[in-house]
């Protein structure tokens, strides 16, 4: 934590009037900085203005006018969204003035221990989840950052006995420097965002620096199947690393290490199903979640029991009690949380049955790996699938084989629905139908949604899984996944 008086009459900058915009301004005014907070809405479309000016912080809205930026500001909070290409961030970079997300802002002000979750899929799952586990746990998680409420207003509730359970995107990363949370967790790395990162280079490079400043009395959690997360088992710092795997028994790595006296900290310590899965190969054997570490193993839950679906839902599972049992739950008390949670909205949501056909939104696979995520889910059913959004430059190959396998009829929208066509061209699928463009976003989906229902036969699931962002026809995923929701309640 940075002394108090660190900001007092420092002249500070923030841009972007969002919620955790203005919970920056006013912690950054409560240290007693002078504060000046700028966006580019005009005044009337920003509400949240006149909360900061009746704490006399001055609001500048409707562009960055000239001297906005100047050599007497020490520090510029943005907005994660806005891109590191935009004028007021390139003037203060380029000024040598320190530009950090809200983020890194919160951890310099508090000495509250925080977990951090990041990873291209999982996020809020893993993250909502940690915090019931938590909360079950009588540890008394304050749930925030890319969810929930931001981590300023997070920081200035919390007390000494509260954890800080925050899920943080490649955005409010990549702005940190000193930013170390106690328990940090890497769920999967996936190709997206690049349009605003520019390269992969750059968007891995930010996921990674949640583990930058970890040291001894710190804990690193990864996913021990994806490919990137085991790469950097050299590079973490942290004092205990746990890994956690579906496709592995780590109980055979730990049984090992212990009986060679082996230090190295990633085999201490995993959690696992056993038996493994092999990738690529379907069965239904029974599965038990377990963790072990020197001590021995411990069942923790039947997979089966798990409260929501998926194959990727018990990773998230698998790293949602590898966090609660860094942060002090036992492995044996996290049973009933793994069977009470039901999801979050937006993430494979059931909808509702229709003339014996399942109805899923999964508006929230914003890019083609938690599509084919999504689709395993059901591997033993016919899926109508609709998809399409933004495009962002992808040719969506990675999904023909997922199209092959799992897809028999898919209703595309939006600007990719030309490229998923051609992909479901290729998967063999004959059953393919576009929605064309249309001024009503609504009233296209509405028409995605009953195309997908004449295709459908009983026993069929219809999931919306976009595999795209949604920002071509809506404003957000949420808004995306409720007319979708809206338009099957109208079937």
């Amino acid at each position: 934590m940075n002394d108090p008086e660190t900001y007092r009459g420092q002249e500070v900058i923030v841009i972007g009037l969002a919620r955790s915009g203005v919970e920056a301004a006013k912690a950054l005014h409560r240290l007693g900085a002078i504060v000046t907070v700028n966006d580019l809405k005009p005044r009337e479309q920003s509400p949240e203005a006149a909360e900061l000016e009746a704490l006399n912080i001055q609001v500048i809205c409707g562009g960055h006018p000239e001297g906005l930026i100047h050599s007497g500001i020490t520090l510029m909070v943005k907005n994660p969204g806005i891109p590191y290409t935009a004028p007021p961030i390139k003037q203060a970079l380029d000024l040598g003035i320190e530009v950090i997300t809200e983020v890194e802002l919160a951890y310099r002000i508090s000495d509250v221990p925080m977990i951090g979750i990041t990873g291209s899929n999982g996020k809020t799952t893993t993250t909502t989840w940690v915090g019931k586990m938590l909360e079950d746990n009588q540890l008394h998680p304050i749930v925030g950052g890319n969810i929930g409420i931001p981590l300023c207003e997070a920081v200035s509730e919390a007390q000494p006995e509260n954890w800080i359970v925050a899920e943080l995107s490649s955005f409010q990363l990549k702005g940190t420097t000193d930013f170390n949370p106690k328990i940090a967790c890497l769920l999967n790395v996936a190709e997206t965002h690049l349009d605003y990162h520019g390269s992969m280079d750059d968007y891995v490079s930010s996921k990674r620096k949640i583990f930058a400043n970890q040291g001894i009395d710190d804990t690193a959690i990864i996913n021990w199947d994806d490919s990137y997360c085991r790469s950097l088992v050299p590079y973490i710092q942290a004092g205990t690393l746990i890994p956690f795997s579906i496709t592995e028994n780590l109980g055979n790595y730990i049984t090992a290490a212990k009986q060679t006296s082996s230090t190295d900290s990633a085999l201490t310590a995993g959690l696992y199903v056993s038996p493994a899965y092999i990738p690529e190969m379907e069965d239904d054997l029974p599965r038990t979640m377990m963790y072990c570490d020197q001590d021995g193993e411990v069942a923790i839950l039947p997979v089966s029991e798990l409260g929501i679906k998926g194959r990727y839902n018990i990773e998230n599972a698998l790293a949602a009690c590898a966090i609660a049992i860094a942060a002090g739950c036992l492995p044996q008390n996290l049973a009933d949380s793994l069977r009470d949670f039901r999801g979050v909205e937006h993430r494979l949501e059931y909808v509702q049955d229709h003339n014996q056909v399942q109805y899923y939104n999964n508006s929230k696979a914003t890019n083609a790996k938690a599509t084919m995520m999504a689709l395993s889910a059901f591997q033993d059913k016919g899926i109508v699938l609709i998809a399409g959004g933004l495009d962002r430059g992808s040719d969506y190959m990675d999904l023909l084989p997922v199209f092959q396998q799992q897809v028999k009829a898919l209703v595309v929208l939006g600007q990719t629905r030309h490229k998923l066509a051609k992909v479901a061209e290729l998967a063999g699928i004959t059953q393919v139908k576009i929605i064309e463009e249309s001024e009503q976003a609504n009233l296209a989906i509405k028409q995605a949604v009953e195309q997908a229902a004449a295709l459908a036969e009983a026993e069929d699931i219809v999931l919306l899984s976009p595999a795209c962002a949604s920002w071509d026809m809506f404003s957000s995923y949420e808004e995306r996944g409720n007319a979708f929701k809206e338009a099957v309640h109208h079937l």
